[in-house]
């Protein structure tokens, strides 16, 4: 999978691309990320890429000319229509199911808002999809970026060691987590449940499901209301 970055800020990037999952799946070949700056494309003297809006107010708008010339850029250097992707507080929300979608595309475009946000015409004749990671407003669209790649990266064949582990995480069939342990069996006081350590797969199998419907209904029951589980 291909995934292009149109950000101002491309050196925040720098240690989430160097490091854990992200990292192998790169040097694997499983994905490829290319940041780009956009102000590059802005063709006055000052590389300017925002401006103040009309009709007044507070901050700064970001221009369409830079943005449009940075998505042509990128779609003639891959040989696709990337579809972008606008990060954005009033996009759709993201979840696992759009995660899932997302990873199945063979490359998408990544546009990190900033100051007030994009020239609407950005939004209206560019923007293929507005995402937001949640109900809150953050400095850029670099953060929700990579929220977003390490969703999909994790998606990906061959990104986990175990191609079993995200299809066991939370969400991933509508329910959050069972409970996880590891060594020592007992700490201070504490036991692992005895099921865990009985070998009986069906019997831990039957475990996992109750605690995941558990965790769920007590944590988050809207994932499993109007749903069969």
């Amino acid at each position: 999978m291909r995934i292009d970055v149109l950000t101002l800020f491309p050196n925040i990037f720098t240690g989430f691309l160097s490091g854990s999952i992200v990292k192998r799946a790169l040097e694997a070949g499983v994905v490829d990320v290319r940041l780009h700056d956009f102000r590059r494309f802005s063709e006055d003297r000052h590389h300017s890429v925002d401006d103040a809006p009309f009709g007044g107010g507070p901050g700064m708008v970001l221009m369409p000319d830079p943005i449009f010339k940075a998505v042509a850029y990128v779609r003639e250097d891959s040989g696709t229509a990337s579809p972008l992707l606008y990060l954005s507080p009033k996009g759709e929300p993201f979840g696992q199911t759009l995660a899932r979608e997302l990873a199945g595309w063979p490359s998408v475009i990544l546009l990190c808002g900033r100051y007030e946000g994009v020239d609407q015409r950005v939004v209206d004749h560019l923007v293929d999809r507005e995402i937001s990671i949640g109900d809150y407003v953050l400095s850029g669209g670099e953060v929700a970026a990579m929220a977003l790649m390490d969703t999909l990266v994790r998606l990906l064949p061959g990104a986990l060691g175990d191609g079993a582990s995200s299809e066991e995480e939370s969400f991933s069939p509508r329910l959050l987590e069972y409970p996880q342990y590891t060594r020592p069996a007992e700490y201070l006081g504490w036991r692992v449940p005895e099921v865990l350590l009985s070998g009986n797969h069906e019997a831990i199998r039957r475990w996992r499901r109750e605690m995941a419907l558990s965790e769920t209904r007590k944590k988050r029951p809207d994932l499993i209301v109007g749903t069969e589980v």
